[in-house]
């Protein structure tokens, strides 16, 4: 895949392209004095080709905070570098590096890049005169039963060989071509700009199906532990009913509560059936197993990355695509304003022809030309006029959708701060919660057992620990999720790195 082409600065006529090198070799046949001034025509074109029809592009005006509102006070200079290793698991680091090698969205996304670039160097061709080549081979005979009678000397039939040069180039007095290259630069920049966002994307995806399939994992033992206890306890509870110590009521009640847990265990398997076929999926791979690493509570909670609001449009694959496409836009405005402005292009030919094969390299068959032409609009029915409007509307509508992009991304980095600082919360509070039914249930399963409490009570303590411990294990797998999707939302240097990951498949 071909490297990404740098960013160009922003600021006014950053995009503009390198004026093309001078036509004087078209001349260079034609002896001294035709060369000087073909030398002197080119130079006199490039300089007035300076000029180029249409706005240059400025970035507009952005009303960033001064920080986010949720921010916390501590964070870690991690921005730049692979946040999926901070969780401290070998599988997870293994996944992504599969998906980042093998994942399709990637490589089409790559392929587009690919596309991209042809299109710029289809585009700015017109800059550099144009060479090609001609040859002809012919054997003819004329009727001799007309008026017209062919002159003496004339063969009949006759032959006609020839081999020409040509060449030829529109000069770029106005700027279209260049305005056209300006903004298939910019479509360029963009494409690429967009497969670093699936990059990203990718890696957030990939993070948080493994976090989720963790916190799953996590459910699905939990419920396992319950069913196990919730049997051992109907065992017994029939055991107590045969003997009359305790009634058929407390039996079915035992029942109902080893049901409720039952009913639970198909849920989670299917969950983690459809997670890990998604998880296949981004891998570049049919719906497979899913191998594990740490559990969901012995994972590392990364640091959050520090940012200024600001920073983010330097950060964000997604808005550096929108202002490339803004660029792109602003560029189409000035190509077709530059259509109302004549064309000037210029010819050349040079070769032999000869009717004879053997003196087609003589002096005397030596042919040659060469012409220019001006070509420009008076009465088009306002289709020039259209296309300018059609231009200035595109370059709204993209500078518009670069603004929401950019709101947008303000209110993604926020969301997952306050994501994340309530959920730290949540979790805390949901363990206090486990901890004290699960004393609650113990004690209550004490006084049953001393006959001082109904069943009841044990029942009602073991159906809120049940639900609670699934909430325990869904809340933290929410959190490490939520700390993918802060340095989703953040973007940075770590996207960098993750693409160089795309060109060389994973370790064994």
């Amino acid at each position: 895949m071909m490297a990404p082409p740098s960013r160009p600065p922003h600021r006014a006529g950053a995009n503009r392209m390198k004026r093309p090198p001078s036509s004087a070799p078209l001349a260079a046949a034609h002896g001294g004095g035709i060369r000087r001034r073909a030398a002197v025509g080119a130079i006199a074109c490039s300089l007035i080709a300076g000029c180029m029809i249409g706005p240059d592009y400025r970035r507009p005006e952005i009303a960033a905070p001064g920080a986010y509102l949720y921010e916390p006070k501590q964070t870690a200079a991690t921005a730049n570098v692979e946040f999926w290793k901070q969780f401290d698991d070998p599988v997870l680091d293994a996944l992504i590096a599969e998906a980042l090698a093998n994942n399709k969205n990637v490589k089409i996304a790559a392929a587009n890049v690919e596309q991209a670039a042809g299109v710029l160097t289809s585009t700015r061709s017109p800059l550099f005169p144009q060479l090609n080549y001609q040859g002809s081979a012919a054997r003819e005979r004329f009727s001799q039963g007309g008026l017209d009678k062919l002159p003496a000397g004339i063969s009949n039939p006759t032959n006609a060989y020839q081999l020409l040069a040509g060449a030829s180039w529109e000069i770029d007095l106005w700027g279209r071509v260049r305005r056209l290259t300006e903004s298939a630069q910019a479509s360029l920049l963009a494409s690429d700009e967009a497969r670093r966002g699936v990059i990203l994307s990718l890696v957030a995806s990939v993070a948080s199906g493994y976090l989720q399939l963790r916190g799953l994992d996590e459910q699905l033992v939990m419920a396992q532990r319950t069913l196990a206890s919730y049997a051992e306890s109907l065992r017994l509870m029939e055991l107590k009913f045969r003997y009359g110590r305790v009634s058929q009521m407390n039996v079915e009640q035992a029942k109902a509560r080893y049901q409720t847990a039952a009913a639970q265990l198909p849920r989670i398997r299917r969950d983690i059936a459809l997670t890990e076929d998604a998880l296949s999926v981004l891998l570049g791979n049919s719906p497979g197993r899913i191998p594990r690493g740490k559990g969901i509570f012995a994972l590392t909670l990364p640091p959050v990355p520090p940012g200024v609001p600001s920073e983010l449009l330097e950060r964000r694959p997604d808005l550096l695509q929108a202002e490339q496409q803004l660029i792109a836009a602003n560029a189409l405005i000035g190509a077709a304003k530059a259509q109302y402005f004549p064309t000037i292009s210029l010819t050349g030919a040079l070769g032999t022809a000869s009717t004879d094969l053997s003196n087609l390299f003589t002096g005397p068959a030596r042919a040659w030309s060469y012409a220019g032409a001006l070509a420009g609009p008076i009465f088009t029915g306002g289709a020039i006029a259209g296309q300018v409007a059609q231009a200035e509307a595109a370059q709204q509508a993209a500078l518009l959708s670069y603004e929401l992009a950019i709101q947008s991304a303000f209110a993604d980095v926020d969301n997952a701060l306050i994501s994340r600082e309530t959920l730290i919360d949540q979790v805390a509070a949901q363990a206090q919660l486990v901890d004290a039914l699960r004393g609650y249930s113990r004690l209550a399963q004490l006084l049953f057992d001393g006959g001082r409490a109904p069943y009841s009570t044990v029942l009602q303590a073991e159906e809120q620990l049940f639900p609670a411990e699934l909430d325990w294990a869904a809340a933290q797998a929410q959190l490490c999720v939520s700390l993918v999707n802060i340095y989703k939302a953040m973007g940075g240097g770590w996207v960098t790195a993750a693409d160089k990951l795309t060109a060389k498949p994973p370790s064994n």
